[in-house]
């Protein structure tokens, strides 16, 4: 009995994409033609530890991505993947940093993103995802910031519990995600993707403009928040030593704006600290403010970062999470592109995608002394690969994995 074609074989078929070089990992880079243009596929197939990326296939698409940026040529990815390889630890966040800093450059720069979906596509993967203008889902996709294992673990319930997996599968899966979206749709196994590849490479105007246009729409979606509770100024001590010249900054449930003054200049202040797991409406929150400063002159931006995880919560990823998380990395990747100096300053704890979509655009990261980075909390990594690979780290660690380029040491007692 013939095995039917997967959607990454139709893909092939369609746009002739021949192997260049060796698989490296997960990863294998092709190129192919379709109606006369040259096109690169990045193809994540699911061979080893979950179909994750890791820091060798970071190495090989970071060069492949700058190349397609400079030549305009489109990128069709095939992602089968749980995202970053979270037991590489910090190199695989640092590295994860490297990629989605070169994937937003790609996709400000009117590169089009094609996105084709195996199995899974969480995490990482899913925020690759949604630089593309077009998703398309295989029958049996799941797509989620946190994977089934994942959101039982913070549910408190286990991850084989019948009901709970049927509530997630109701969620993340193909059907309920292209209901959301008009960008994503599902494949019919054995029809032609022509159409829908030449709608999905075509050459992307003003690209900066649709994904604030994509922002928009997402307000939509989310749910009439409750009686908003006033701003609460903030005074801290991490805070006075950051910004000895002053600082105006507002704390409303972990979400900061204001401004601090810096060599004698107000510079803008975002931040994402404590209030638990960022969600969908705060990260909307967040790059509601960054969307707005984009239209202003260029200038620094300080953002401050004191949460590890986004959260993994059944409620958020009904609304497509990625989305939200990854319109902050475009938000900041707008200012960066009109001259904004994006400076991230880590005071606590960061990890996971919230760290990648604060990071990728920042020109500098910056982490307090005794700053806490990890690819993941603990208990997530536990819930993934069965253990916890906690460690202490010290700066000199998260320099070479990439996750900061300087520590601040602010000297504070007690």
């Amino acid at each position: 009995m013939n095995t039917p074609p997967s959607l990454l074989d139709a893909l092939r078929a369609t746009a002739g994409f021949v192997p260049q070089g060796e698989p490296v990992g997960n990863l294998t880079l092709a190129e192919g033609r379709f109606e006369g243009r040259a096109v690169l596929g990045a193809f994540i197939e699911n061979r080893i530890a979950s179909g994750s990326i890791g820091t060798k296939e970071v190495a090989r698409l970071v060069p492949a991505l700058r190349a397609a940026r400079a030549s305009r040529q489109p990128v069709v990815w095939f992602l089968d993947s749980a995202g970053a390889r979270v037991s590489e630890g910090l190199a695989a966040l640092g590295a994860f940093r490297e990629l989605y800093r070169e994937s937003l450059a790609a996709a400000g720069a009117g590169v089009p993103f094609a996105a084709l979906l195996g199995r899974n596509c969480y995490g990482g993967a899913s925020m690759i995802a949604h630089l593309a203008h077009r998703r398309l889902f295989s029958p049996h996709s799941q797509l989620a910031m946190s994977g089934p294992s994942v959101l039982a673990q913070a549910a408190g319930v286990s991850a084989l519990d019948e009901m709970f997996r049927a509530m997630a599968e109701a969620t993340l899966n193909a059907a309920a995600r292209s209901k959301q979206s008009a960008a994503n749709t599902t494949w019919a196994p054995g029809s032609d993707l022509a159409a829908w590849l030449r709608e999905s490479t075509a050459p992307i105007e003003k690209p900066w403009g649709s994904f604030h246009r994509r922002h928009g729409e997402l307000a939509a979606r989310l749910p009439a928040p409750a009686a908003p509770r006033p701003p609460e100024a903030v005074k801290r001590k991490d805070l006075d030593r950051l910004y000895p010249e002053g600082y105006e900054i507002r704390d409303s449930l972990g979400f900061f704006r204001g401004t601090a003054t810096v060599e004698g200049a107000a510079v803008p202040v975002l931040g994402l600290v404590g209030g638990g797991g960022v969600g969908a409406a705060r990260s909307w929150q967040f790059a509601d403010a960054a969307w707005n400063l984009a239209r202003e002159g260029a200038g620094p931006l300080e953002v401050l970062l004191d949460c590890d995880v986004h959260a993994a919560r059944l409620e958020d990823e009904k609304l497509v999470l990625t989305e939200y998380i990854v319109d902050m990395a475009l938000a900041l990747g707008a200012l960066a592109a009109r001259g904004h100096r994006v400076r991230l300053t880590i005071l606590g704890k960061a990890g996971g995608g919230v760290y990648v979509a604060l990071a990728a655009a920042a020109a500098r990261v910056r982490s307090v002394h005794g700053a806490d980075i990890q690819v993941l909390p603990g208990s997530a990594v536990a819930s993934i690969l069965g253990q916890s690979h906690e460690a202490i780290c010290e700066f000199d660690d998260y320099r070479k994995a990439g996750v900061s380029d300087e520590e601040m040491r602010l000297g504070l007692v007690g």
